[in-house]
């Protein structure tokens, strides 16, 4: 399982605080069929849990997934700033999701190479 997060996704995550462990920690909560909202075309919605706060108070996140295979952190709001993904957004978010999951291996690593996307460091 490869675990990329998006150059936007990536700024959230440091400006919140979530780290890179943080993230694994939702990937096994996502491949332990844990799943917070399956919009289709492999695009969920996913809880991610604040420091001593929880995943009720923390954020959300929407990510494309494709089990075993890869997981793309897109983006991400704090349940204060926002309640839901709005159907405008799950509509162009799943586009992107399947753009992503379609990826060729070349296309990753040139996504990389240009930071468009980040490759997740297990630790």
């Amino acid at each position: 399982m490869r675990i990329f997060k998006t150059k936007w996704f990536t700024r959230f995550a440091s400006k919140e605080k979530i780290d890179d462990a943080k993230l694994l920690e939702t990937v096994q909560s996502i491949e332990g069929g844990l799943i917070d909202a399956d919009y289709g075309g492999g695009l969920i919605k996913q809880r991610i849990a604040r420091d001593g706060g929880g995943k009720s108070g923390g954020y959300r996140s929407a990510v494309a997934f494709r089990s075993e295979n890869r997981t793309i952190f897109m983006f991400a709001f704090s349940k204060s700033d926002q309640e839901n993904l709005s159907i405008v957004e799950r509509r162009e978010y799943k586009k992107a999701a399947a753009l992503y999951l379609k990826m060729t291996e070349k296309q990753i690593q040139k996504a990389i190479e240009s930071g468009v996307l980040i490759e997740v460091e297990y630790v």
